[in-house]
């Protein structure tokens, strides 16, 4: 049976990326909005209150979970490309995802805002040398972390959700 936690698999980063994997993450990450918009497209608030899996978030706190970590992925991306190996905070998803705007919130904003945050994060990331690449932060959990790393995961990370929202309209029938 597929694990309904990791609808495409667990992440694994490259051990070189290459520019040509560079380049592939920078279209995929600036085409996550699009792909999240149509995910979640015509879903009620109804269907927006079901989670993809017992015991799991509703739709509408994957979506605005994906608002949230992306927010914090582009400004660590953000503070590893200016500072010399900044230490980058641990934020409690879980915590934010039962606050008020995580939980019962319109989606609307959140898409919004994903959507700008991508634009600027691709942006940025299409401007840059391959040395910046090489870039590190300090994270309390993981290490230290490649702005290489920061860009695979988010990529993975909005699949992984988008993936959430998309088995959960084919089990579900919505």
């Amino acid at each position: 049976m597929k694990d309904l936690r990791y609808p495409i698999g667990t992440f694994t980063m490259p051990a070189t990326p290459d520019a040509a994997q560079r380049a592939a993450w920078i279209e995929a990450l600036a085409a996550l909005p699009g792909e999240l918009r149509t995910a979640t497209q015509g879903l009620g608030d109804r269907e927006l209150a079901q989670s993809y899996r017992d015991g799991g978030w509703s739709l509408r706190q994957v979506v605005h979970h994906l608002a949230d970590s992306h927010v914090n992925a582009y400004v660590r991306t953000k503070l590893a490309l200016t500072e010399d190996q900044p230490p980058i905070k641990v934020w409690d998803e879980r915590a934010w995802s039962e606050l008020a705007d995580g939980k019962n919130a319109d989606i609307a904003p959140s898409l919004a805002m994903f959507e700008g945050v991508h634009r600027r994060w691709a942006e940025c990331l299409r401007s840059l040398p391959p040395a910046a690449f090489s870039r590190t932060c300090f994270h309390a959990e993981r290490g230290t972390l490649t702005v290489d790393f920061l860009l695979g995961l988010y990529v993975w990370h909005g699949r992984h959700h988008i993936a959430h929202i998309t088995s959960a309209r084919q089990t579900r029938g919505f």
